[in-house]
């Protein structure tokens, strides 16, 4: 945790400087970048907007996990369910669901849940592992956490880079970058969503629930 105004101002400029100039996927710049723009004020700015929710505040209070995710079982499950469709998500892609940490403090708890269910909301709002799927989700975690200088980072991040690198792509980014943000902002919070109890109900219902609408109009 940065610890004074000017030392995390430095750190985050410079942290952006990196990641705009590291290789999409630079897991080292990423994890430098979530360290800068972690500052006390910010992030108890962001605990306190999550906590406005009663999903959110009992979130806080219980720092529960996910716990051991069985993808070969939820992969058997129906096949429009949002367990089966996680499931596929994350063997197509060759990934593995993150095993959390126990967490000592509510910000500490705020990284892992959100680490953990990434994916999932990778699943839940239709947005792909490509380039304008990520960017679409990063713009729908800005509307949803509101006070995250790390998301909003990653969005600047990629309008900088084709400003830089590649203008021909602005305009997908801004659009897939609106979707993100409309859809975050009409949705209800994900936060804090206890998806263990959710693996067996059908997508659309899930969708529906949480008010993820258009979701086929979506990248």
């Amino acid at each position: 945790m940065i610890n004074t105004k000017q030392q995390q101002q430095e750190l985050l400029l410079a942290s952006f400087l990196d990641i705009v100039n590291a290789t999409d996927g630079d897991f080292t710049v990423l994890g430098q970048l979530a360290t800068a723009s972690s500052d006390q004020v910010g992030m108890e700015l962001m605990i306190q907007h999550l906590s406005i929710h009663t999903q959110g505040k009992q979130a806080f209070a219980n720092h529960f996990s996910l716990g051991i995710i069985d993808l070969g079982a939820l992969s058997q499950l129906a096949k429009n369910t949002l367990g089966c469709l996680y499931a596929e998500h994350m063997i197509q892609n060759q990934l593995k669901p993150l095993q959390a940490q126990i967490p000592t403090n509510d910000q500490d708890f705020l990284g892992m849940h959100i680490t953990e269910t990434h994916d999932i909301w990778h699943v839940v709002t239709g947005s792909k592992t490509d380039m304008l799927g990520e960017i679409q989700l990063e713009a729908f975690y800005v509307a949803q956490l509101k006070m995250s200088r790390f998301w909003l980072a990653l969005v600047a991040k990629n309008l900088l880079k084709s400003l830089v690198y590649d203008i021909e792509v602005a305009d997908q980014y801004m659009a897939v970058i609106t979707q993100g943000w409309t859809m975050g902002n009409q949705a209800k919070p994900l936060f804090g969503v206890n998806w263990n109890t959710l693996w067996e109900t059908p997508i659309e219902q899930v969708r529906a629930s949480f008010n993820i609408l258009d979701v086929s109009a979506k990248v």
